[in-house]
């Protein structure tokens, strides 16, 4: 069996490519960009078209929505701010979040909105930062009175525009908790406040702080909130294919879309490649340095990839994850949290425990591995309202792992 000098052999990263390939030929997936990385050595399959008819090839420099999988590199402003003492752990929120002072949680998750009881504690930053401050979105609860409040009201960005941050803060502050702060694992809006978090305790816009402080120091030039109109041709639409037959339906078009332009608040939404990302996740696995420069301390990236999660905390993580399968495609199953990312606690698939990362729903994916120093980022255009990106992400993580040689 032929191997590289970096671990991986010639006829497993064959075998990748192969497998990765399938999906495009299936035409369920028009294209995709794969890197992998392990001991300095990068291998990288761009594969399929930008468009699922045809049109541009996919190239390594494709421009992809990142979705939920902007989280691990979103929540590094805040580890900043932990790092300077701007910040701490349990400082309260209401501080810099007046809106989060003086929280009513419900007295049932299916209930009316008023039916409720002063929260028992106020809200903290660690809370914010493990996803845990008692609101979120919650497939479960779907239909109840305060998820659809969530989606009406416009605190899931991009179903429904929001003026301004202040605006959505707003909102926000007007719904009742769905959780006692700290008693249970929520998904996804405690990252969007904590760019509001960033924003006012800086002072500056979060894209500007994640910018001058993670982005540029990484040389992450193509990382943002949005495309730029010289970078626009790069970006390709985002599709959501219809749930019963497959057909592709444009959920977001490249020019004149949703990330063609700046919008008033996006929260934690990033725009990305596969090279911007596998520098990161690198700087993540080297302890927080990038060559001879520090971007985070050791303590802050260990903090952010060790499971934080009590035992009631990740028992109900875990529930979420392991009873939602039919409707997540198993993403999520990975037993703990850290900050703004999956931490693998168990052996459930080829992965190693101690892995992080997460995973995006326009059919994103980024992990790496300190046991076998590895950094995976696979990136398609297909959003996960059928199973066809979330097999190919399984794919592609199996056959990465089977390709490892030492």
């Amino acid at each position: 069996m032929g191997q590289n000098n970096n671990g991986f052999s010639e006829t497993g990263l064959r075998k990748m490519r192969n497998v990765l390939a399938r999906h495009v030929d299936s035409g369920k997936i028009p294209g995709f960009v794969a890197l992998v990385s392990r001991n300095g050595e990068t291998h990288v399959e761009a594969i399929g078209t930008m468009r699922h008819n045809g049109g541009s090839l996919m190239r390594r420099d494709t421009i992809f929505r990142m979705a939920s999988t902007s989280k691990p590199v979103a929540i590094a402003p805040v580890m900043i701010l932990l790092d300077e003492c701007r910040l701490r752990l349990d400082d309260l929120v209401e501080t810099w979040l007046p809106e989060l002072a003086n929280r009513q949680v419900l007295k049932r998750i299916d209930g009316p909105l008023d039916d409720t009881v002063p929260a028992r504690r106020p809200i903290t930053v660690r809370d914010l930062l493990t996803s845990t401050f008692g609101l979120g979105i919650d497939q479960t609860a779907l239909g109840s009175p305060i998820q659809n409040a969530i989606f009406e009201q416009g605190i899931f960005p991009g179903l429904v525009e929001v003026p301004g941050t202040d605006e959505w803060m707003r909102r926000l502050g007007q719904l009742p908790l769905m959780y006692q702060p700290g008693e249970r694992w929520q998904y996804h809006i405690s990252h969007d406040l904590l760019t509001v978090l960033v924003a006012r305790v800086t002072g500056q816009p979060f894209e500007t702080f994640l910018r001058e402080r993670i982005l540029d120091p990484l040389g992450m030039k193509d990382t943002g909130l949005h495309v730029p109109a010289d970078k626009i041709d790069r970006l390709p639409p985002s599709y959501a294919p219809d749930p019963q037959t497959g057909e592709f339906i444009v959920w977001d078009k490249a020019a004149g879309g949703q990330y063609s332009q700046p919008v008033a608040f996006r929260g934690a939404d990033l725009v990305s490649t596969v090279d911007d990302y596998h520098v990161y996740f690198r700087m993540l696995l080297n302890q927080g340095m990038h060559g001879t420069k520090r971007i985070l301390s050791r303590s802050a990236v260990q903090l952010m990839t060790t499971n934080c999660l009590t035992l009631e905390q990740t028992a109900a993580r875990v529930a979420l994850a392991k009873n939602n399968v039919h409707i997540s495609h198993g993403q999520g199953q990975h037993g703990g949290w850290g900050f703004g990312m999956a931490v693998r606690t168990y052996l459930g698939d080829y992965a190693s425990i101690g892995q992080f990362g997460w995973d995006g729903g326009t059919g994103t994916s980024a992990y790496a591995d300190p046991d076998k120093q590895l950094t995976g980022v696979l990136l398609t255009q297909v959003g996960m309202s059928t199973p066809d990106s979330a097999r190919l992400i399984h794919d592609f993580w199996t056959t990465v792992y089977q390709a490892i040689e030492d």
